[in-house]
C-alpha cells in the first residue's frame, strides 16, 4: 500500500489549459473517485499519476518518494484501462502473466526456445502460472484462462484487465472509467466486485468515473473536478449534503437538484417564487442568491396554508419505488422536479395543481459565484437571539 498525493499540478495542451492548480492526497489504502463530466481533465490526472504524461508543473509523490522522473514501469502502479487493452493473440493467462514475465525474465529467458533451457527459467514460469491461476480462481474466471479476448464478453474481458493488474500486487491500482462499455446490469455486479476486491486487498485505489453511480457507491471520498479545477473532496455523503459549489450540487444527485432564483429581504429571509423560506444568510437585502431545492425536500401538501408555492403537474416519471413529479410552476424555469411515493400514483394526474412544502432545512444556498453560502434556520436564529440578550 502507498499514499499518493498530487502537489498543485499544472497540465495545458497548446494555449489550452487541462488542469490548474491541483492538489490532492489520497491516504495509504484508500478508494478515492476522481468524478466529473467529460473533458474536466480526471483521465489526464490519472495519467501523470501512472507516468503516461507528464505535468507542467507541481509534483506527485506515491509513498514517501517523488516520482516525477520515474519511469511508468517503475511508479509500481497498475493502470486498468478503459478499452481492456488486451492483446487479442494471446490466451487470458498470457495476458495475466504479461506484466510478471516481463518483470522476472530476463529477455533471454523469454525467448519461446532458448530461453526454456536457461537457469531457473521453467522455476520462475511455474510460479507465474501458479499466481496467474490463484488470481484468475479469486475473480471467477479461471475456467477461461485458454480463451482468447475475442472469446469472452465485455464483463470477462474487464475481469482479465483486473486480473492482470492484481497479479503484480502493486502499491496503487489506477482505474479509468473500467465499466463504462458494459451495460447497466454487468456494470452494477462489477461495482460489487471491486468494493469487494478493495475491501479484499486493502489496496490504494484511485478511480476515475464521470458516473456519480459508481463514485458514490465504491468510494470512501469523492474528489469533484469541472474545467480542470478540483472543486470538492469529501465523503459522498459530504459531497451530497453539503457541495461547497453550485458546480459540485448541480452534477451530484439524481435527479438533478432544482435551482431557484432567491432574493434576501430586509429581515435576512429568503424570498423564493414569491415565498419567504424560514432561512436567514449573511448577505445584504436585495442580494441574488441560487436556492438549491432537492426533489426529496419538496412535499405535496393538503393544506394550501402549509405549502410553498403550487405547481401544476406536466410529467410523472414512474421509477418503481418512487416517483419523480415534473411541475411547472409559475416565474420558475424548467419544470421543478419533486420525488413522491410510488403509493401516491393513483392520486395524481397530469394537468393536476399541487400544493407543494418545503423543508426549509435541506435548502442549499449559493452566491452569484457559485459558492455555498451557510444558511441559519429563522427558528433557531429567533431562539439564539433570544438567548444572547437574556445572557
Amino acid at each position: 500500500m502507498a499514499a499518493i498525493e498530487l502537489n498543485r499540478i499544472v497540465k495545458s495542451f497548446g494555449p489550452a489549459p487541462c488542469l490548474r492548480d491541483v492538489s490532492l492526497g489520497v491516504a495509504s489504502g484508500e478508494f478515492l473517485t476522481i468524478l466529473g463530466p467529460s473533458g474536466c481533465g480526471k483521465s489526464t490526472l490519472l495519467r501523470i499519476l501512472a507516468g503516461l504524461e507528464c505535468q507542467d508543473g507541481g509534483t506527485v509523490s506515491i509513498g514517501d518518494r517523488i516520482v516525477d522522473n520515474v519511469p511508468p514501469k517503475r511508479r509500481d502502479v497498475a493502470m486498468v484501462f478503459q478499452s481492456y487493452a488486451l492483446y487479442p493473440h494471446m490466451t487470458v493467462a498470457r495476458n495475466m502473466a504479461l506484466p510478471l514475465t516481463m518483470r522476472r525474465l530476463s529477455p533471454w529467458q523469454r525467448l519461446p526456445l532458448i530461453g526454456r533451457f536457461l537457469p531457473r527459467t521453467s522455476v520462475i514460469r511455474r510460479q507465474i502460472s501458479d499466481e496467474v491461476a490463484a488470481t484468475a480462481a479469486a475473480l471467477g474466471i479461471d475456467h477461461l484462462v485458454d480463451r482468447k479476448p475475442g472469446q469472452l464478453s465485455g464483463g470477462q474481458r474487464q475481469r482479465v484487465a483486473l486480473g492482470r493488474a492484481m497479479v503484480r500486487r502493486p502499491a496503487a491500482f489506477l482505474m479509468d472509467e473500467p465499466l463504462s462499455n458494459l451495460d447497466a446490469k454487468l456494470r452494477v455486479g462489477m461495482r460489487a466486485e471491486i468494493k469487494q476486491l478493495h475491501q479484499e486487498l486493502g489496496i490504494t485505489f484511485v478511480y476515475v468515473t464521470h458516473d456519480q453511480a459508481e463514485a458514490m457507491t465504491l468510494s470512501d471520498r469523492v474528489a469533484v473536478m469541472a474545467e480542470g479545477e478540483l472543486l470538492q473532496v469529501g465523503s459522498p455523503q459530504q459531497i451530497y449534503m453539503s457541495p461547497a459549489d453550485r458546480r459540485v450540487a448541480e452534477f451530484i444527485g439524481t435527479p438533478k437538484i432544482n435551482m431557484l432564483v432567491g432574493v434576501t429581504g430586509e429581515n435576512g429571509r429568503i424570498v423564493v417564487v414569491g415565498t419567504s423560506l424560514r432561512l436567514s444568510a449573511p448577505c445584504a437585502a436585495g442580494d441574488v442568491l441560487s436556492v438549491g431545492i432537492r426533489a426529496e425536500a419538496i412535499g405535496i401538501s393538503a393544506d394550501t396554508a402549509d405549502s410553498a408555492f403550487s405547481g401544476c403537474l406536466r410529467m410523472i416519471e414512474h421509477m418503481g419505488s418512487d416517483l419523480f413529479l415534473h411541475l411547472e410552476v409559475a416565474g420558475v424555469s424548467p419544470l421543478i422536479v419533486a420525488r413522491a411515493p410510488a403509493a401516491a400514483l393513483s392520486r395524481l394526474a397530469i394537468g393536476q395543481t399541487l400544493h407543494l412544502s418545503v423543508d426549509a432545512g435541506a435548502t442549499l444556498l449559493f452566491d452569484g459565484s457559485g459558492r455555498r453560502i451557510a444558511a441559519t434556520d429563522g427558528a433557531k436564529l429567533a431562539r439564539l437571539t433570544m438567548e444572547r440578550q437574556t445572557a
